[in-house]
């Protein structure tokens, strides 16, 4: 079998990996594959067509700073618009030269004694690489609640990332579980279309207006015709954004702003005390994630939408049946219940030094040095990983941070050939206790959420500012690294600590 030699191999063709793929061309590093499991580049924002779809990250700053864009339609852009500009910027910047398509990762060895990546894809291709980059992301897999019975539901169901298009809503009775950011933005348009919405709603979420608005031609063309107001418009957003991080990570006492505006949207949104009871949190805000709406409440007032907090305990062939034992007769179940944020290589499996799985190491919890590197797997660089996500602000910020790291990572290794780089366990203990400290002192511990894996650790949310992020890796430093000689002609199998 024909293996494809390539000095860097990128997992995934989302924001991340298109992120790294354009910080490594702009370095002069074209020997690059992107692997993408679809057909198209994208990521989330190629899979999540449902009505709706939208970002709840001001435009200006949700994009990449090497490609500004100066005309978003509105300052919260919609699903088509962000993926035109991805598809815009990876045509522009040569990416599409990188990526292989339909090429979905199942398996990633490092050889000890070749210092290089043995990836295989599940179509039987097989590629060889001196760094490996996994860029597949943290929202990009589907959960399914863990109810039993979904299984023998006789009507229609599908997750919202995989929104079945070609089934026909009006008059039928759709039930929605889950009450996260995408059921925010599909459950107005379900109200619109359906006979009736039945909501399931475990915890009650914070939901804050969304000061959204449509750009005016005028306002585009003074953005377009002065860089020097776009670039300040991206600053106050991200300095407002730094400062709600902040507030989430460490100066609590500015948390009752933002507590007194999602009560204030709710009390002046919903009319009914008995409803209204019902969709307030019972959580400190932030503890999961903050969500943004001004068409979600109105929609939970209408007749045609009831919203239930008895947990779904069972799916029937017909419908739902509730802790409380009422059955709920539906046609069309709709899951809006996330996604597997903590599994960061899905179905992939991974082999460091001895054999070692990452799977077997991240036994306890995912963790990473820097979000970015694991000791036992050299020349391995994550994008968007273990603690990296946010609570408030620009994830885009974190994943051009990563790429540039990784960018310098990659130039020291093609100008030292025959060297590998492995985290030092110590350095790796260190970050995780610093991350762990900031974590204690942060909010993102103090209720049950997607930020947490199995175990109650937090895995996803970086607890601090992007811009400290930025400064601790702005380049490699390799006193945080073992380097690894590949044995010379007549040594011993196995790498050579230096």
């Amino acid at each position: 079998m024909e293996i494809i030699d390539t000095d860097v191999l990128v997992v995934g063709a989302g924001f991340g990996g298109i992120a790294t793929a354009v910080e490594l061309r702009r370095a002069g590093i074209h020997d690059v594959v992107v692997l993408e499991a679809s057909g198209e580049v994208g990521g989330v924002w190629r899979d999540n067509t449902y009505p709706g779809a939208a970002c709840d990250v001001p435009s200006p700053l949700y994009s990449f700073s090497f490609a500004p864009k100066p005309d978003w339609p509105r300052r919260y852009a919609e699903q088509p618009d962000i993926l035109r500009y991805l598809l815009r910027v990876a045509r522009r910047c040569g990416v599409y030269e990188n990526v292989r398509f339909h090429s979905e990762v199942v398996s990633a060895e490092f050889g000890e004694r070749t210092g290089r990546w043995l990836v295989r894809t599940a179509a039987g291709a097989a590629y060889s690489a001196r760094v490996l980059v996994p860029a597949t992301g943290q929202l990009s897999r589907p959960a399914y609640p863990s109810v039993p019975g979904i299984g023998t539901f006789t009507g229609e169901s599908f997750h919202s990332a995989r929104w079945d298009h070609d089934c026909e809503l009006a008059g039928k009775r759709v039930a929605v579980i889950g009450t996260g950011a995408s059921a925010v933005q599909f459950v107005p348009f379900l109200r619109e279309r359906a006979a009736s919405v039945t909501l399931f709603q475990r915890t009650a979420p914070y939901v804050l207006p969304k000061r959204d608005r449509i750009y005016t031609e005028r306002g585009l063309a003074f953005l377009r015709s002065v860089p020097l107001a776009r670039q300040l418009d991206r600053l106050g957003f991200w300095l407002y954004t730094e400062f709600a991080q902040q507030c989430l990570s460490r100066w609590h006492f500015f948390s009752p702003l933002f507590t007194v505006q999602a009560r204030r949207h709710l009390r002046r949104s919903v009319a009914d005390p008995g409803l209204r009871a019902a969709l307030t949190p019972d959580h400190r805000l932030g503890c999961k994630r903050v969500l943004f709406s001004n068409d979600y409440y109105p929609a939970l007032t209408s007749s045609t939408v009831d919203l239930v907090t008895s947990e779904a305990v069972a799916v029937t062939p017909t419908g739902l049946r509730t802790a409380d034992g009422r059955q709920y007769e539906v046609d069309v179940i709709v899951y809006g219940t996330g996604f597997a944020a903590s599994e960061f290589l899905g179905s992939m499996t991974v082999r460091g030094l001895s054999g070692r799985t990452l799977a077997e190491v991240w036994r306890d919890g995912a963790r990473a040095h820097l979000g970015i590197t694991v000791p036992g797997f050299p020349n391995l660089f994550f994008v968007y990983g273990p603690n990296t996500n946010l609570g408030g602000g620009s994830i885009v910020h974190m994943l051009e941070s990563q790429a540039r790291y990784i960018r310098s990572a990659v130039r020291w290794l093609l100008d030292h050939p025959g060297h590998c780089l492995d985290v030092r366990p110590e350095a790796e203990r260190r970050w995780d206790r610093e991350v762990r400290g900031r974590l204690a002192r942060s909010v993102w511990t103090h209720c049950r959420s997607w930020y947490r894996d199995t175990s109650g650790r937090v895995v996803s949310i970086w607890p601090g500012r992007t811009f400290t992020y930025r400064r601790r890796t702005r380049r490699i430093r390799l006193p945080d690294f073992r380097l690894l000689r590949l044995p010379a002609p007549g040594e011993p199998p196995g790498p050579v600590t230096q």
